[in-house]
């Protein structure tokens, strides 16, 4: 008995672990277990339209964007374009880091630098969907000025982090 449980993996334990905690408060307080169990529901519907897309922006980088493709643009040799294409990249495409996290290591593993990685990371807060919405609460001076500023670290970042990571 004692073998068959090693030989499950670390999620489905932590699925069983989870289903007997639900189990045991059914037992203790039947009414709070099945309104823990359906906001559960209700999370589980809410995060499965982000899981497909994440699953189909996944899949459209891995049919369209190549090794080669992201080698010339965002690798080793990629150069100053390269920290352009990720300073755009990084403002035009808006969505959760649950999102991007996936699509960032498929693209690490493809031959994308450490330092274009942390670029587009730190430069994450300069949005073109949120220019507006910042000019209209703070101003076109600070927008302006904040978002020069990000970008100016988001270079800097990513020029730290390729010096650190070529020490390793």
């Amino acid at each position: 008995m004692m073998n068959k449980f090693q030989e499950i993996n670390n999620g489905q334990k932590f699925m069983i672990t989870i289903g007997l905690v639900y189990l045991f408060v059914y037992f203790l307080n039947k009414d709070y277990a099945l309104k823990a169990f359906n906001n559960f529901g209700d999370m589980i519907f809410k995060v499965i339209p982000a899981i497909i897309l994440v699953f189909v922006v996944m899949f459209l980088v891995n049919l369209f964007v190549t090794p080669k493709v992201i080698k010339k643009y965002l690798g080793k040799s990629s150069g100053s374009k390269g920290v352009l294409y990720s300073l755009l990249a990084s403002s035009f495409i808006t969505a959760p880091p649950y999102i991007l996290f996936p699509l960032l290591r498929d693209l690490k593993r493809s031959g994308m630098k450490d330092s274009l990685i942390a670029t587009f990371l730190y430069n994450r807060n300069v949005q073109i969907s949120f220019i507006p919405i910042m000019i209209f609460y703070f101003g076109f001076k600070y927008t302006l000025v904040i978002s020069f500023y990000i970008i100016i670290f988001a270079v800097l970042n990513g020029l730290i982090i390729g010096k650190i990571m070529k020490q390793k």
